[in-house]
């Protein structure tokens, strides 16, 4: 059978979530399917298995372990986990099926952490799904953060739009500010072990209803803007988004703010 046309797309996908490294990172490709990761790093080095359990490598070998258009199935989440290092990741992708709890619930019992289930390309509607989850370290404990909810039914297309908590120095409307002085952004975000998350809202509404509650408490401090983002511009930045997070992100997680480009923002909803 062809591959897809969006096939590089996918594979292209799979590279961004790639574990951090400063050296070589040793990669177990599923039948070779998502090889043309190699021509989007230089830095990997890549081996080819076939259907797990016979898979002749050592336990704890592997950086990654990337699976193009397959299913996760038991056997190969578990020869996985066994491949991976601790902090290893194991990224699938395929055009088949969509995000859902069910995927993350079956991550989780397999013994992965921090969970990423979201579609896998933009095309501009969602299609198909991309998966990730690490190999836990022998010691840690399983943080409130370990799993990152699929992406919602009402979640924004490629061209919609994303809004964020922002910090605007100089705090001081457009009239007010002096022709010397240049304003900066930084949008909220939450930083985990291994990668720091933009916090994102579909719409208006939310990041306001999330938003209040915890500036009166204390919880939020510096936010004086929410400003609006195509979702195809946040998408293309280095950092992943949490879309529409829960309350209680406030209560287990300190927020943290990243620089962003307020050139970029839409203007704002009347």
């Amino acid at each position: 059978m062809a591959d897809s046309p969006l096939k590089p797309r996918l594979i292209e996908a799979m590279s961004r979530h790639l574990p951090p490294a400063g050296a070589t990172l040793r990669v177990l490709d599923l039948h070779g399917r998502a090889a043309a990761l190699a021509e989007m790093r230089s830095d990997l080095d890549i081996v080819t298995v076939g259907d797990p359990p016979a898979w002749a490598v050592e336990p704890g070998c592997a950086d990654a372990v990337t699976a193009y258009d397959c299913a996760p199935n038991a056997a190969l989440l578990r020869a996985a986990l066994d491949a991976l290092r601790p902090g290893g990741r194991l990224i699938i992708a395929s055009l088949a099926g969509r995000p859902g709890e069910a995927l993350v619930r079956a991550l989780e019992s397999a013994g992965y952490t921090r969970i990423l289930v979201e579609a896998a390309a933009e095309t501009p509607a969602p299609v198909g799904v991309l998966m990730r989850g690490e190999k836990p370290h022998p010691d840690e404990a399983h943080p409130a953060d370990r799993v990152r909810a699929a992406i919602p039914e009402e979640a924004p297309r490629a061209g919609h739009y994303v809004y964020l908590l922002v910090q605007q120095s100089p705090n001081k409307p457009v009239w007010a500010l002096q022709p010397e002085e240049l304003v900066e952004w930084s949008a909220a975000a939450v930083a985990g072990d291994a990668e720091t998350v933009l916090v994102a809202f579909s719409s208006l509404p939310r990041a306001v209803a999330f938003m209040q509650p915890a500036v009166v408490s204390g919880r939020v401090q510096g936010v004086n803007k929410i400003a609006k983002y195509r979702w195809d511009v946040v998408r293309s930045w280095p950092h992943p988004v949490m879309l529409n997070p829960t309350d209680d992100l406030v209560n287990t997680n300190t927020l943290i703010f990243l620089p962003v480009d307020p050139t970029a923002a839409e203007a704002p909803d009347e």
